[in-house]
Formats: C-alpha cells, structure tokens, sequence
C-alpha cells in the first residue's frame, strides 16, 4: 500500500468508522475470553459519539482515506488513562498501535505524570507492545464480566521526581 498512515484527532463525523474498527479490533479478544459483551463491544455508537465530543483526546490513524485504528485518553488529575486503542485486523502487527499510543501520548505531555490502562492478563501480544513502550504491569484485577486484567502505569520521566522504570533485557 503506498498510503502514507497518519495520525490525527478524530471528530464526531468519525464515530461509526472508530466503532467499526473498535468492534472488529475487539473480536479477537473476545473469542480470547470467550466473553462477546466486553465493553469495547457494546459500546453504542451514541457513547462513542459522547467520547468525542467530550473532554478526552480521541486520536484516529488513517491510511488514506481508510480509518485504521483510534485510541482515547481521558485525563484525571495527574493521570491519562489511556482505552480503547483499536486496530483493524488486516492492519494488525504493522506498527499502527504503536504509533497511535506515542501520538496519545504526545497529545497529554505536559498535563499529567503518569499514563494508565489496562487490558486482558492472558494478551500476550498487548502485554508485548505496552512493555516496549515503557509500561509495566501494577496490579491485576477482574473486570465487570470476571475476565482477569492487567493493570499498567507508565511514569512520565520529564514528571517531577518521576523515576523511569527498570528496562528488561539490557
């Protein structure tokens, strides 16, 4: 393919594309689980529409004209708690969730200290890319349908007193 991906705040207009990716996105988890009313899909298009025109930052990657994947952040205090990053299947492992989650990022320097989020125990490849990315795990806990999560924190390092977490591998 040779469009170029970008990354951009999405707008209402963009809801039905976000949910389509975030549900289509969200099937592998929920065969995973065996759970098919995890949260991402059941979500109507009406809350997505309110996550968009509220307060949170709601970035959408497109390639072309094609929306790929979109991630949220909504912050709380010192804290941006990062959901819902989605990416279309057929664009899985091509590096989209990374760079929607460095841009969600980007968008929150300066207002918080700490970035959060949280996703399945067993997701081995969601595990992977958030540890690459400077996230570790800080607590485990079920969700509302009793599947187990992984609760990750990633500490700002330009944060007052903020210290990095340990790097593996080195």
């Amino acid at each position: 393919m040779t469009d170029q991906l970008t990354v951009a705040p999405a707008g209402v207009a963009d809801a039905g594309e976000i949910l389509t990716v975030q549900r289509a996105a969200y099937l592998v988890e929920a065969q995973r689980y065996r759970d098919v009313f995890l949260p991402p899909l059941t979500e109507t298009l009406d809350e997505v529409r309110a996550a968009l025109a509220g307060p949170a930052v709601v970035l959408a990657a497109r390639l072309g004209p094609r929306l790929v994947g979109s991630v949220r952040a909504r912050i709380d205090g010192d804290t941006a708690h990062v959901g819902r990053l989605a990416v279309a299947p057929d664009q899985q492992g091509r590096g989209i969730g990374g760079r929607l989650l460095s841009a969600v990022e980007a968008a929150c320097v300066g207002r918080v200290a700490r970035f959060a989020l949280f996703t399945g125990a067993e997701s081995a490849e969601n595990l992977g890319l958030y540890a690459r990315r400077g996230y570790r795990v800080v607590a485990h806990r079920p969700d509302e349908n009793g599947n187990r999560l992984a609760v990750l924190e990633k500490v700002v390092a330009s944060a007052p007193g903020a210290v990095s977490p340990p790097r593996s591998g080195a």
